[in-house]
């Protein structure tokens, strides 16, 4: 998950607590869990439906950078929410209380909930990070109040507060269809190593898929040669196979974007893009030492403000 040696200490010993954590709570009373963030291997965007959603063709991938998401029941009857950022909302905007709420009010239950949301994937950066912390949520409360939902009822049950929610319940390596709530699993992804990097912006992406002009210019993704490539374990036709429609808005917004692309491709990177509906850029590479070096160049220069070096997740964890 993280770029250097301090912060993979770190890691480990944050990892220890939230173990032992769980482990001095027995009694399933509280919880510790790891939300992912994702990349977008490939997305396309295949037209808009009558309800005003886009239709779209996502080959997802999780990787190894998380949020953490620790759930405690007690007595007070409501849910309540804490985080380690100040500008995030705590109340029923936020979707990790939506989550709960979904759940406490179709199963009625009645006691009290605290939620503990720790904040390392980057916000608004297309990775997805709140979706995965309501998939945590959704996934916590189903084993603490034993209600026995299966990963697919639980999926069902996260489409109707968020698209990518189902997503982030199964993790791993996925073709995502129709508004993204219907997936496949695939191939796993092979083994590699990812430069994730963030410039010092957010994009809207209401405002991405507003401007978004899909006609007969519109260079879409091969959805289908990515899997292959995937099914095949070639890194090479999967850099070469990286695709996503809504780069063209985004970096018509944010050149910064194609910057950081070219950047990482001088660097030594087989392939670079831009995840989600952006800023967020993520290069592969093969070999450890020129992902650093690679992460280290775009902290010097200035055209990241969030750099990871981190590696591929190949199942829900």
């Amino acid at each position: 998950m993280f770029a250097n040696i301090e912060e993979f200490s770190y890691n480990i010993i944050e990892l220890a607590y939230l173990e032992d954590s769980y482990m001095k709570n027995g009694d399933n009373k509280s919880i510790a869990l790891k939300a992912y963030a994702k990349i977008n291997l490939a997305l396309d965007v295949i037209g808009v439906l009558e309800n005003g959603y886009h239709e779209v063709s996502m080959i997802m991938q999780s990787v190894d950078m998380y949020d953490k998401v620790n759930l405690y029941v007690n007595n007070s009857g409501k849910i309540t929410v804490k985080t380690n950022l100040s500008f995030l909302p705590v109340g029923p905007d936020n979707l990790v209380y939506k989550a709960a709420a979904l759940l406490f009010d179709e199963f009625d239950i009645k006691a009290g909930l605290a939620i503990d949301l720790y904040k390392y994937i980057p916000v608004a950066a297309g990775m997805a990070g709140g979706s995965t912390d309501a998939a945590a949520v959704l996934k916590g409360v189903n084993e603490l109040f034993s209600l026995g939902l299966s990963m697919e009822e639980l999926m069902e049950r996260g489409a109707r507060i968020g698209a990518d929610i189902p997503y982030c319940i199964m993790g791993g390596t996925a073709l995502a269809e129709g508004i993204g709530e219907k997936l496949t699993r695939i191939s796993p992804c092979p083994d590699c190593y990812f430069v994730v990097g963030k410039p010092g912006i957010s994009v809207s992406t209401k405002y991405v898929y507003d401007n978004l002009v899909l006609d007969e210019n519109t260079k879409h993704p091969d959805v289908k040669g990515m899997i292959k490539a995937i099914e095949e374990k070639n890194i090479d036709l999967i850099c070469s196979g990286l695709s996503n429609v809504l780069e063209d808005v985004t970096v018509k917004a944010h050149p910064v974007i194609h910057e950081i692309k070219h950047r990482m491709m001088e660097a030594g990177a087989g392939g670079a893009l831009m995840s989600g509906s952006g800023p967020t850029v993520f290069g592969i590479f093969t070999e450890r030492d020129k992902a650093e070096k690679c992460a280290e160049i775009l902290r010097e220069e200035g055209l990241t403000k969030n750099t990871y070096v981190t590696t591929p997740v190949n199942c829900a964890q």
